[in-house]
């Protein structure tokens, strides 16, 4: 029998495989979010997923300190605020007394050479749970720039690195670098969620922060996930009004997503491993259905192979020590 082709023939060692290897993982790949609540050494467990906790201010910065040792130095930071400082336009987004903003001084102070990115969407902050200002059961959406132009210069003069819109408000991109150029932030840059899908995979995260909308959902501003064409006008949108960097959210269900906006852009292209992809994994490998590390590092591979620069993932001082 005469194969003139055998594909096998560089896969018969290790040495072999590592050699022709096209894609390659690394702790400078990745994101870690982390979730930051009041208090006094407070360190709970966010139980839709396994190894995942709220820190308090002073115990953030012990897990900053680990992550760093391990090698990721950027983090991407989520606030559980009490209810009784939420209200409907946000307004503890913006107080430089508030937790947030405090601990983004803090873990700048501390380490100074971490990237710290912002999250910037009402929700957290809501009375209404939603992205964006509500009037008569409507998310409006040019009121809703107003709050995140303040929330994103508040961030910005608190220490952020890159500002993370995250609430697919039409025009918002635009709004927030024109509200940091002219409040001297120039520099600071912005990663837009320019492809957050409207999906059945945020649920732990909105666990983890409280944040889940008090009625109705968020279809009419998050992408429908049925379209891919959408995506190319979010994120040439988003290029024109100034972002330094394309997110698609979530990643797993969208690899399509992050390939296309690689395809087609060339900006660098981030994904975000969701909440409900990691608690997937993390709760079919606690009950020994599944290799837990080994789909762990498969699911981020997949990711980095589609095309994302940047992975945003809960997995990622996880991997980190694998790598």
């Amino acid at each position: 029998m005469n194969i003139i082709r055998r594909p096998r023939r560089s896969r018969q060692s290790a040495v072999l495989r590592d050699m022709v290897q096209e894609t390659r993982l690394s702790v400078t790949d990745f994101i870690l979010p982390l979730f930051v609540t009041e208090g006094q050494n407070v360190r709970t467990e966010v139980a839709s997923m396994p190894g995942i906790y709220r820190h308090s201010l002073d115990l953030i910065l012990d897990e900053v300190q680990e992550c760093m040792d391990l090698g990721v130095k950027t983090f991407d930071l989520f606030p559980n605020i009490a209810e009784a400082k939420k209200d409907k336009y946000a307004t503890e987004s913006y107080n430089p007394d508030g937790l947030y903003l405090r601990t983004i001084r803090a873990i700048k102070d501390r380490f100074p050479d971490c990237v710290v990115m912002t999250d910037a969407a009402m929700d957290p902050y809501s009375s209404d749970g939603h992205d964006g200002v509500v009037e008569n059961g409507k998310i409006l959406n040019d009121p809703t720039l107003e709050v995140l132009g303040r929330m994103a210069v508040a961030q910005a003069q608190a220490g952020a690195d890159m500002i993370g819109p995250s609430d697919m408000m039409d025009g918002r991109v635009g709004y927030i670098r024109s509200a940091l150029d002219q409040a001297g932030y120039d520099q600071v840059a912005i990663m837009s969620y320019c492809a957050k899908y409207a999906s059945a995979f945020y649920g732990p995260f909105r666990d983890a922060l409280d944040s889940a909308p008090k009625f109705g959902d968020k279809k009419t501003y998050q992408m429908n996930p049925a379209n891919s064409r959408e995506a190319l006008i979010e994120a040439q949108l988003d290029i024109e009004e100034g972002a330094d960097f394309l997110m698609v959210k979530p990643a797993l269900a969208y690899l399509d997503i992050i390939k296309l906006l690689r395809d087609n852009f060339d900006l660098p292209v981030a994904a975000y491993n969701v909440s409900g992809e990691y608690a997937m994994i993390k709760a079919a490998a606690q009950k020994g259905w599944l290799d837990g590390e080994r789909a762990m590092l498969e699911s981020l591979m997949a990711i980095k192979r589609a095309g994302a620069s940047v992975i945003l993932t809960y997995f990622a001082k996880e991997a980190a020590r694998l790598l």
